[in-house]
């Protein structure tokens, strides 16, 4: 950042809502090359024309800020996003939508405990997000729970723009509230993680009995995908392995108990501890004798699952994770990670450094029955139908005898696009395939559930 730029930054941090120091700003950092801050900048000033102006509304004088951060969320400056968030409620503290997106923020810098604060005050401000688009073909209630992380990862999903997105925060909303709602066609229940929706279970059911629409991801499937319960929901079907898991509520007093509870389970040494609605390996930790398992457990104080592992490890010694999407229980290969290490994952396995890996992995995307063998991508489908999820997926690796070891199985699996001019954008044909299917199986849902709701409302688009 030259000079200019330097000066004119802390100049408007004193005073956030000149406009005039936004718009020197604003050339200013096109001038050092800094084309994102450029563009935030813009924007605001172009918010300020557009409907601040003379008005001394703050919910108004807050939304040109609001504007600035979100365009570094975008971006992926996250700290630049807290700080312009942070200003835009320092002018409007009741501005929804900054608390949200700040919570969002914060969740990406590792700031948990400080993202649930902001998160509560969001959904306590305003349960009802609506994301209009210019030519709607349908209206999609999105059921989010506002308490905790464990909604499904929309965005990609639903990035066609062809549905107006009404965003309720459920767990925060009466059930008066319900009845409140602008019309819409279709319910998609984006609460996927079970270990957050299972509390709200009857809460959500209320909704979804009663509004005489179709739902995707009827709330009893997911009720059915905790890790703990996935033996009893898979275990019969043919070339499956899901190694036993328990959930333990309360730490055990001593090793003593700790042991008598794995052998009730058969599990034995070497286990997987971590922390109830985790994803992504967060909190995971391999424990090797019943010690380190047992103070790991202490030392959460919370509730937590203990799975059995087991090696992995492919013929060439590497360990492999495959990701396959269900939309409409039908399987859309997602990605192949190919790591030295056993917790798996693409950016640690450094996949774009490994042209072998990408060819592999390329196999995969191309033609998943080949890749994995009849036998495999069998019981793949299997897993699909039994799961019984309109969208959801599997982590997955493959063991020597051509048996499928189940990771994990639920609603929860990202799906996202890579740079168009990176090194891994063949990917997007791939990602684009479950996007259209999604597309698909709202239309025909749609057509089953009667035609396009009536009535159009409108509201600030949020993250």
């Amino acid at each position: 950042m030259d000079t200019l730029a330097h000066s004119l930054t802390q100049a408007i941090e004193a005073d956030p809502l000149n406009r005039a120091l936004h718009a020197e700003l604003a050339d200013a950092m096109g001038v050092a090359g800094d084309e994102t801050a450029m563009m935030a900048h813009r924007i605001a000033v172009a918010t300020f024309d557009e409907i601040v102006g003379a008005s001394r509304d703050p919910a108004l004088e807050a939304l040109p800020l609001y504007n600035v951060a979100t365009v570094f969320y975008m971006i992926g400056r996250y700290e630049e996003a807290c700080r312009w968030y942070r200003h835009a409620l320092n002018v409007y503290p009741d501005l929804a939508i900054a608390h949200q997106n700040l919570a969002a923020t914060l969740e990406q810098l590792g700031r948990t405990d400080e993202a649930r604060v902001y998160r509560s005050r969001a959904y306590s401000l305003q349960r009802v997000f609506i994301e209009p688009v210019p030519k709607p073909q349908r209206t999609l209630l999105i059921l989010c729970s506002g308490t905790a992380p464990g909604n499904i990862p929309y965005d990609t999903l639903l990035s066609s723009n062809r549905a107006t997105l009404v965003k309720y925060a459920i767990d925060y909303a009466s059930v008066e509230e319900d009845a409140q709602l602008p019309p819409y066609d279709l319910v998609f229940n984006a609460i996927g993680e079970p270990d957050v929706a299972l509390p709200m279970m009857s809460r959500i059911a209320q909704l979804t009995q009663r509004c005489g629409r179709p739902v995707l991801n009827a709330p009893e499937s997911i009720a059915s995908t905790p890790r703990h319960r996935m033996a009893q929901l898979l275990g019969a079907l043919d070339d499956i392995v899901v190694p036993p898991c328990m959930r333990l509520e309360v730490a055990p007093r001593d090793t003593a108990e700790l042991m008598a509870l794995l052998a009730a389970q058969g599990m034995t040494f070497p286990v997987l501890m971590r922390p109830l609605a985790t994803h992504g390996g967060e909190g995971l930790i391999l424990h090797t004798e019943p010690e380190s398992l047992l103070a790991s457990i202490q030392q959460l104080d919370a509730p937590c699952y203990v799975t059995q592992y087991r090696d992995f490890r492919s013929a060439d010694g590497y360990y492999r994770k495959y990701r396959i999407v269900f939309v409409d229980r039908e399987p859309f290969a997602y990605h192949l990670a190919i790591s030295s290490h056993w917790l798996v994952h693409y950016v640690s396995a450094d996949m774009p450094a490994w042209p072998w890996k990408l060819e592999e992995e390329k196999r995969f995307l191309e033609d998943a029955r080949s890749a994995l063998g009849e036998r495999a991508m069998n019981a793949i489908v299997a897993i699909g139908q039994r799961l019984g999820l309109d969208y959801g997926g599997i982590d997955f690796t493959l063991l020597p005898d051509g048996r499928v070891l189940v990771f994990e199985a639920n609603a929860t699996m990202l799906v996202h696009k890579e740079s168009a001019d990176g090194v891994l954008a063949h990917k997007n044909a791939f990602v684009q395939r479950i996007v259209d299917a999604f597309e698909q199986m709202q239309i025909g849902r749609m057509s089953a559930g009667g035609g396009i709701a009536s009535g159009e409302a409108s509201a600030t688009r949020t993250l």
